[in-house]
């Protein structure tokens, strides 16, 4: 089985039900961040509830505010609904719950957006870890997938949207403010 090349492709346009910071429902869509010429960072994640998901949700909600210094922005994702997002959200950290969180969280309940990004489980109705930034463009400009055990790394994930915002070439790594390479 082949999977399709996504990147350096149009992303998949998405429009989803979400629990928004101020824990209102309302719908994120990626026409929506791309009007503000922003870049978005999306990220899936397999359910609310668990043990490793708190944490890298929490981390990217700590972090926010560089995110926001890079112009972009942060949409979580799993196929839960709005209604299990929010109650996890009302959920105190300590209590295994998330607290507030500074960007929203998308309810992808059809499985619709995790099936047109590649990280749907089909047997199991849960999505993988999934990462994918998309530039202002609606280009797909990087993606990677993980098992569901192992969280994410945010310097990571900020020190790749940095380098794709250099426009240069970054040689491996390659550090915010270091010098891209000359061809």
């Amino acid at each position: 089985m082949s999977e399709k090349r996504m990147v350096a492709k149009q992303a998949p346009r998405f429009e989803m039900d979400a629990v928004l910071p101020n824990k209102e429902f309302d719908k994120v869509s990626l026409e929506g961040v791309m009007k503000e010429d922003k870049w978005t960072v999306l990220f899936f994640y397999p359910m609310d509830f668990t043990f490793v998901c708190p944490t890298e949700i929490q981390a990217m909600s700590d972090r926010y505010e560089d995110f926001e210094d890079l112009d972009a922005e942060v949409i979580g994702v799993s196929t839960d609904t709005v209604h299990t997002h929010k109650a996890w959200i009302n959920t105190s950290r300590d209590e295994n719950g998330l607290g507030d969180l500074n960007y929203p969280l998308a309810a992808d309940t059809n499985h619709k957006v995790s099936r047109d990004y590649g990280v749907l489980i089909e047997e199991e109705g849960v999505a993988l870890r999934g990462l994918f930034i998309i530039n202002p463009e609606g280009e797909l400009v990087y993606s990677v997938v993980n098992h569901n055990d192992v969280g994410r790394d945010v310097d990571e994930t900020l020190r790749v949207l940095q380098a794709l915002q250099t426009g240069g070439l970054c040689p491996a790594n390659w550090k915010p403010g270091q010098e891209t390479l000359n061809v």
